[in-house]
């Protein structure tokens, strides 16, 4: 057991280790934190979080640094987040307002968050499995290319581009269009493709050139929604883990590695636990199945007609939890707020 003193000199030591990359002392502590007792008692303390691995020394009589426990407990028993400033909050606005559709709010979302953090930003797109197809459309582009677009009512709109040979004049484009909104609109993604699955299956092995062109066009759509059954991730900031290449201990290609293939922070971010208002952080070592031991983070999750997400960062255990927290606690709620008032003026 920590005692109420023991936490704050642990949340003195993190906070100042954060903030000057060199391992903290005593007398230091005394120095700059408003403890009231000599630095006698400080290093009692702190030899009491050192029993409890909280924190070590990195060298022989040196200060000592926070370990991913001592990260853990810090987070665990933080009383407040640091609030973001009023600058802070008018970037997230700037970066957000005037966005097109959900590929373009995304986009900007991991944009201002990391500018704001300094770290890799990352969201999850909502689930669309249970998105309502509400329109397709077909554009000729001429030499045998046909533009589909497939538009869900969460604002998902997506666009492929298939050859299918032939040109189709007025009549045969509204046809088939025709019959693909008879297949897909109004219907969930998850029904609209079993719907073309059972219509692919049923088609003839030889069928005329202008039915199988047609076959192409919705095989085309079919791929589409597919993708919208995929969870997917935006990022941005990759840079960052280079510029802080000396937070980490060893290598950083694991992380590099796990934002290339995507599928290991997927993995991370849907088995986060999340508290009462939503945040979530995994530090260090508890990130260890997912070869991610030297990474941490922090996120919170966010609504999307009724799909609830993921917006969080990653970067080195040795960051700023606090403000962290808070950029992306704020960043969901605007992305949430901007997401109902889109929903509500469809």
């Amino acid at each position: 057991m920590v005692s109420e003193r023991g936490l704050q000199v642990l949340q003195a030591i993190v906070q100042d280790y954060v903030d000057t990359r060199e391992p903290v002392g005593s007398k230091a502590i005394v120095e700059r934190h408003a403890f009231g007792v000599s630095a006698a008692t400080i290093r009692n303390d702190m030899a009491l979080l050192e029993d409890e691995d909280l924190i070590a020394a990195p060298h022989t009589s040196s200060g000592r640094v926070p370990t991913d426990k001592g990260y853990r407990v810090f987070v665990d028993h933080l009383t407040e987040l640091r609030p973001l400033s009023t600058g802070q909050r008018a970037a997230i606005a700037s970066f957000l307002d005037g966005s097109g559709d959900l590929d373009d709010v995304l986009v900007r979302t991991v944009r201002a968050l990391t500018q704001l953090t300094g770290q890799v930003a990352i969201v999850q797109y909502p689930s669309f499995a249970r998105a309502h197809v509400t329109h397709v459309e077909l554009v000729q582009l001429g030499g045998g290319r046909m533009l589909v677009i497939v538009v869900t009512d969460t604002g998902r709109v997506s666009q492929r581009l298939t050859f299918v040979g032939d040109e189709f004049d007025d009549v045969d484009l509204a046809r088939i269009r025709a019959e693909l909104g008879t297949l897909l609109v109004g219907r969930p993604v998850r029904d609209g493709l079993q719907r073309i699955a059972d219509r692919l299956a049923a088609a003839p092995a030889q069928a005329p050139a202008h039915v199988r062109a047609t076959d192409e066009i919705v095989r085309a759509v079919a791929e589409e929604l597919e993708e919208f059954r995929q969870d997917k991730l935006v990022m941005a900031g990759s840079a960052n883990l280079a510029r802080r290449e000396a937070d980490f201990r060893g290598s950083i290609y694991p992380l590099l590695e796990a934002i290339e293939e995507q599928v290991t922070l997927l993995r991370l971010m849907g088995e986060m636990v999340a508290d009462e208002q939503g945040l979530a952080a995994s530090i260090g070592r508890e990130n260890e199945p997912f070869g991610l031991a030297e990474a941490s983070v922090v996120a919170s999750d966010y609504d999307a007609t009724g799909s609830r997400a993921r917006v969080g960062v990653l970067g080195p255990t040795r960051m700023d939890y606090p403000t962290n927290l808070a950029a992306v606690r704020a960043v969901a709620r605007y992305l949430t707020r901007m997401l109902e008032q889109d929903d509500s003026s469809r």
